[in-house]
């Protein structure tokens, strides 16, 4: 990591400590309400690993589920430049898609991250090419629905990530983790790094 992303990582990281310090006030509204100033990111333990999983794949497509505010997309976008690959990271809200891009440009990333604000599900369905990386970290109920739509865009041998299998442990992961793991040609383990996330590939051809 070069030192503009060490600096950019830094202040991410003084800002989940300090959320981490106060007490938990979510936006009202669920989802579609309020302006939800959370982070809910991963930490830098699956952060790091994210990066080495990416970094195994040459020129990777890598789809973030989940943009929030740019935490995990800068340990992406770091792969994807250093592999000659691209992130496009999805999120439901712009305020937080708009403080990631900031945080992108900051780091000097931002020309290897293309932003979609929407739907997750309709904005999977309207991709173009196929995909070799994903990261699935947004609503637990979307988890499903979202690999139902990624699944056949997958390349051979493409990753897939998923982020809080363990801690909350819904009943919404439970399901994404039977139902992966049923699909034809994919490999799964559920690993407690973070709040656990479940690692899977689609064999090669």
């Amino acid at each position: 990591m070069d030192d503009k992303i060490q600096e950019v990582l830094t202040l991410y990281h003084e800002r989940m400590q300090q959320e981490r310090s106060q007490p938990r006030v979510e936006a009202p509204g669920g989802r579609d309400g309020g302006h939800d100033q959370r982070m809910r990111s991963i930490g830098p333990e699956t952060g790091q690993l994210l990066n080495i999983l990416a970094k195994s794949l040459k020129s990777p497509t890598i789809l973030e589920l989940g943009t929030s505010f740019g935490y995990s997309g800068i340990w992406l976008a770091e792969a994807a430049r250093a592999t000659g690959g691209k992130l496009i990271t999805m999120e439901l809200h712009d305020y937080k898609s708009a403080y990631a891009q900031q945080m992108a440009q900051q780091a000097g990333l931002a020309d290897w991250i293309d932003f979609r604000v929407g739907d997750a599900v309709q904005m999977i369905d309207d991709l173009s090419g196929k995909v070799d990386f994903v990261f699935v970290d947004l609503w637990k109920d979307l988890y499903v629905p979202c690999l139902k739509a990624f699944y056949p865009r997958l390349n051979p041998g493409a990753i897939i990530v998923a982020d809080n299998m363990i801690r909350p442990g819904t009943e919404d992961v439970k399901r994404y983790g039977q139902a992966i793991r049923a699909l034809p040609g994919i490999s799964s383990v559920l690993l407690p790094v973070g709040t656990g996330i479940e690692v899977s590939r689609l064999e090669a051809e």
